[in-house]
């Protein structure tokens, strides 16, 4: 079974997670500044966090705070697999005849971004052997990293000390 924390539930997630409220910063008119609507969301294992301040709601923020951290987790931790790894459950009910069916704005994309990273993390950066055992095309594979441009800025600078060609 895949585990990454980007796919924890919410509320597994926030467990190992310190929740600040604190006011917005920067121009906003009369009501910026007024109640502690911004929030910061620090996953204290690894010490990363994800912002929001928006909106102004907290739960609004929250959310959205949820979800960057959630992305900002996929980029920068690696699970492990092993080469007789599979793809979970929910990147097979993402595909759809290859092709990589998820907007980077639902839910479930910072989950499969950390599981997309990890298959590439444990094929040295190569995303033709990493495509393969998702069962999708590097071409696929290619276009739903680049929906996150820390993330293929990731791949790419990690590429390069390798001495690999930049994914363009």
């Amino acid at each position: 079974m895949y585990h990454h924390p980007a796919s924890q539930p919410d509320l597994l997630l926030l467990k190992d997670c310190s929740v600040k409220r604190t006011r917005g910063s920067g121009p906003g008119g009369q009501h910026r500044n007024k109640v502690e609507t911004a929030i910061v969301i620090n996953h204290i294992p690894t010490g990363i966090s994800g912002q929001a301040s928006e909106a102004r709601s907290q739960n609004k923020n929250k959310t959205v705070a949820i979800g960057r951290l959630r992305t900002n987790l996929a980029i920068a931790v690696r699970t492990e697999l092993s080469q007789a790894a599979v793809a979970s459950e929910r990147w097979n009910a993402r595909l759809n005849k290859r092709k990589i069916e998820v907007s980077h704005k639902h839910q479930d994309f910072p989950a499969l971004l950390a599981e997309a990273l990890d298959f590439i993390h444990l094929h040295d950066l190569h995303l033709v052997a990493a495509a393969q055992q998702l069962g999708t095309s590097t071409s696929q594979l290619t276009k739903f990293i680049k929906r996150c441009p820390q993330a293929i800025a990731m791949v790419n600078a990690k590429r390069k000390a390798f001495g690999l060609k930049k994914i363009v």
